[in-house]
């Protein structure tokens, strides 16, 4: 008989631009003595609150480390691929450093195999320029997802058309990313908006556990039910700071003529 094999890490994604709830997932890592490591690649400048320390927190800064995408089409993104890992651990610090320059902390004296991981200085420039401006593009984001949320609710009528819109606890301050809908008529809503001028996404199509890639793993669907289902309802529409007012209003005309 194979041995369990016993976990060392949780890895909560802070997906869409809203947080994890934390604040559990640290008091179970915590229970058995696991390292938490938070994906915020699309969480950038997303908070969450926490009970237990009563206060806001950044999503990023809560685990043992955590891992941001820079890619051009996040929140904060540079002209091209990029990321970065925050920790308070200066341990860790220095070995990421040294991982991302072929695994040298000094040139030519490599302590062990590394990657070319370093980001290009033009990268890290408009990165550092664009930095300043996070929070009110966060901001114009999070006023246009409760616009969709207003809208969708007052005028698509989600309750009978099985539409439903985001949803943001209390303890958290969402960055919006993406804003997702779920509707059982996923294919056809995409094909009518796709026809009149609206473009979506799927954010994303195939569960993990369903990738070929993963096939190893021998889970079969139908394991992670939940997550198929959603799987099959979910749908990006068009979210970026500067979306005007008019275009989101159009988007939920559409909907609503959909559904009509």
């Amino acid at each position: 008989m194979r041995s369990a094999i016993k976990p060392k890490a949780v890895l909560p994604v802070h997906l869409y631009g809203q947080p994890a709830d934390m604040d559990p997932i640290q008091e179970i890592a915590d229970r058995y003595g696991l390292i938490v490591i938070e994906d915020a690649c699309q969480a950038h400048g997303a908070l969450y609150y926490s009970k237990k320390d009563e206060r806001w927190k950044k999503a990023g800064s809560m685990g043992l480390a955590a891992a941001f995408s820079f890619y051009p089409g996040k929140n904060l993104g540079a002209c091209g691929e990029g990321g970065a890992v925050t920790t308070n651990d200066e341990g860790i610090a220095q070995k990421i450093r040294m991982l991302r320059d072929h695994g040298q902390a000094k040139k030519y004296y490599h302590a062990f195999e590394g990657y070319n991981g370093r980001l290009d200085a033009i990268q890290a420039g408009i990165l550092r320029t664009k930095l300043k401006h996070l929070p009110q593009w966060n901001e114009k984001r999070r006023h246009n997802a409760s616009l969709y949320s207003e809208l969708l609710t007052r005028n698509a009528k989600p309750e009978t058309h099985n539409l439903i819109v985001p949803f943001e606890p209390s303890w958290s301050k969402s960055v919006y990313h993406l804003y997702i809908i779920r509707t059982q008529k996923r294919a056809e809503l995409q094909k009518y908006l796709s026809d009149n001028g609206v473009n979506t996404g799927l954010h994303y199509p195939i569960p993990l556990h369903l990738q070929n890639a993963y096939q190893r793993t021998r889970v079969s669907n139908g394991s992670y039910p939940v997550t198929e289902k959603v799987a099959n309802e979910i749908l990006s529409l068009p979210m970026f700071p500067n979306l005007k007012k008019d275009q989101i209003e159009y988007v939920v005309t559409k909907i609503k003529e959909f559904y009509s």
